[in-house]
């Protein structure tokens, strides 16, 4: 089936939604219903086939990280300044909060009682924040591909492309990082690039001689990837007509925007399945947690899963650094730029970039979704 057609029947598809979508909407990050809406069969099958799960496994772990995202700011609040961090479990199927080893017998049967395991550590979340936040003050060479925090590790991370690893500038570099905090450096194999592209009929929108996707609706527009083009510029939709123009961007540093919808386009709270999975209604925007599940909706690669790797990531791409991303082992390629990452029900960010593609696979990060609405005050189109 040719790209145009599929478009024409999700477009379809969004009309008869919109006549009742409207009527449902909340306010950004509402909660989930209690009682959850069983996935769509083509989400457990996306999740089937990039996490190596049996739909009744999907569902389970669906349920489960539903779950680990209610307990967390609970089990955050409980621990206090002894917070280091927390990660769903996927063995398990819980939530693990890391908490520092002068935390009291209190604090730690009130973080158990909050629904979270417990996992005693030496640096404190604010710690490391700290370590990350001098960092993230500093210009990085092109050979670091970018630096985080990783919760169950409890260690600052940078990432250093190997062919660059002994570069005078990147070992620079690593000793401002040791003298910050506790580092472990990881060795990856290629650097981060963006996955925007060259215009091709039939893709969700397109700017000048960039293609990129769109993330969330939001009210009166869409949220999507600030390196897709600048303020000002116009958007045209799939069947090349004018949708409307970038509102607000911001790229490097972050990597957001928003473009307002109108002449004759309008907003549904739903992310496409271009045909391979169905629509996915959008239901909120509570933050799954690290080791959670988490699928990608683009205008190149459609959908695929994996899991959440890491939070407030600064990756280093060639036109700068850009802070806050979350770090995901889904693929993606040129083209998918902006478009949204979902968990369950919940909009967790717009696409960034990456490294590797939809073959041989790689790693993809997005900027939060809730950074965007608070950023332009908007709100996000719920079911």
């Amino acid at each position: 089936m040719r790209r145009t057609k599929l478009h024409r029947v999700a477009v379809a598809a969004l009309v008869l939604l919109g006549s009742w979508a409207m009527a449902g909407a909340t306010p950004a990050g509402a909660a989930t219903p209690a009682a959850a809406p069983s996935a769509s069969p083509g989400l457990l099958q996306a999740m089937q086939r990039d996490l190596g799960l049996s739909p009744q496994q999907a569902e389970a772990r669906l349920a489960a990280e539903r779950t680990a995202t209610a307990v967390e700011p609970k089990a955050r609040a409980a621990a206090g300044s002894a917070f280091g961090g927390s990660w769903f479990d996927s063995e398990s199927g819980r939530l693990t909060v890391a908490v520092t080893s002068d935390a009291s017998d209190s604090t730690l049967r009130a973080v158990r009682t909050a629904g979270a395991e417990v996992r005693t550590v030496q640096h404190s979340a604010r710690q490391l924040d700290t370590a990350k936040a001098r960092l993230d003050s500093t210009t990085a060479p092109q050979g670091v591909s970018g630096w985080r925090v990783d919760p169950k590790a409890n260690t600052l991370v940078v990432d250093v492309v190997g062919a660059a690893r002994s570069d005078n500038d990147v070992q620079r570099f690593l000793s401002k990082a040791r003298a910050a905090g506790p580092v472990t450096v990881r060795t990856v194999s290629a650097a981060p690039q963006t996955f925007a592209a060259g215009t091709v009929g039939g893709d969700p929108y397109y700017t000048g001689n960039v293609r990129c996707s769109i993330g969330f609706s939001v009210y009166g527009g869409f949220v999507t990837a600030g390196h897709c083009a600048q303020v000002g510029a116009g958007v045209s939709g799939w069947d090349g007509s004018y949708i409307g123009n970038f509102q607000g961007s911001s790229f490097p540093d972050n990597d957001y925007a928003w473009v307002s919808v109108g002449s004759g386009w309008w907003t549904v709270p739903v992310v496409l399945g271009w045909g391979t999975v169905p629509d996915q209604l959008v239901r909120g925007s509570a933050v799954a947690p690290v080791g959670a599940s988490i699928c990608r909706s683009g205008s190149t690669t459609h959908w695929h899963c994996g899991t959440v790797l890491a939070r407030n990531e600064t990756v280093n791409y060639s036109q700068g650094a850009v802070h806050e991303l979350t770090k995901t082992s889904v693929c993606a390629e040129p083209g998918d730029s902006g478009g949204s990452f979902i968990s369950g029900d919940q909009a967790q960010g717009v696409t960034s970039g990456g490294w590797g593609n939809c073959s041989s696979g790689g790693e993809t990060w997005f900027q939060p979704v809730n950074e965007i609405l608070n950023r332009y005050g908007l709100t996000l189109h719920t079911a």
